[in-house]
């Protein structure tokens, strides 16, 4: 029976293993107090520029 030659660490396991999850999971998302667009948890709105109440990336208005 084969057995691995090198430990493996629990960083590189842990990181195949997460792949895993992130193909069969759906990512989480919240709705954007601001403008209503759901957004990813923990970041600042794609829509509207704003984190927590302030704005943080300027969005400029398509004119």
């Amino acid at each position: 029976m084969a057995n691995p030659t090198n430990k493996m660490s629990k960083s590189r396991r842990d990181k195949r293993r997460a792949q895993f999850n992130a193909r069969t999971k759906a990512a989480n998302t919240v709705i954007c107090p601001n403008c209503g667009e759901p957004t990813l948890p923990h970041r600042a709105c794609q829509h509207c520029g704003q984190y927590r109440g302030r704005t943080v990336v300027n969005k400029l208005s398509k004119s």
